[in-house]
């Protein structure tokens, strides 16, 4: 194994997280996103300190989480290349509100989480913030037996420190199950 820049991570979803600024719909792309409990649903985000975002969230206690389809590339990377301080975003989509005031959605990407701030773990740099995922929606479109089907969203992902956006690629395997085909060893159980 040849040592690499210590600062990489590959991949990370891409998702947009929905803020208000300055009475304004904000949207930021984030890489550093995870699910991070069960129950009640959580999922944590990772935002460096300066943004407005981060305020917005802390002003709020409010944010939301988009998950935008690969044809939304050129959009996605503008919100990530002008900041809400200096420019406002609310053109860039067509954003829309449900259960909360201040986390605006995306009617353009296929899957929206509405989310609760319920703690925030400072760091050096970064803010991590954990949400409780109070609603979410998808489009009809992207729903297999009424769940989120990765294929039809056409995800996107990010790698860095090359800093690149990847679309999602094919199944390899069913979760909890391709696992036990495998047998001690390492060989596979025939069929």
């Amino acid at each position: 194994m040849k040592s690499i820049d210590k600062n990489t991570f590959v991949p990370m979803p891409v998702v947009l997280v929905g803020t208000m600024h300055d009475g304004a719909p904000n949207f930021m792309p984030v890489g550093w996103v995870s699910r991070v409990n069960a129950q009640p649903p959580m999922i944590g985000i990772g935002l460096y300190k300066g943004h407005a975002t981060s305020a917005a969230i802390e002003k709020h206690r409010e944010f939301s989480v988009c998950l935008p389809g690969k044809e939304l590339v050129a959009r996605v990377d503008y919100c990530g290349l002008v900041s809400a301080s200096k420019k406002s975003k609310a053109g860039v989509f067509r954003p829309y509100t449900n259960e909360l005031k201040f986390a605006p959605m995306i009617e353009e990407c296929p899957l929206c989480m509405e989310c609760k701030l319920v703690k925030t773990v400072e760091l050096p740099s970064n803010t991590f913030f954990i949400g409780e995922i109070v609603a979410a929606y998808a489009d009809p479109l992207i729903l297999t037996d009424d769940k989120p089907d990765i294929a039809k969203m056409h995800g996107m992902l990010l790698t860095m420190p090359d800093n690149r956006y990847w679309s999602i690629g094919d199944e390899i395997g069913q979760a909890w199950e391709i696992g036990k085909s495998y047998q001690s060893g390492g060989q596979a159980k025939s069929a």
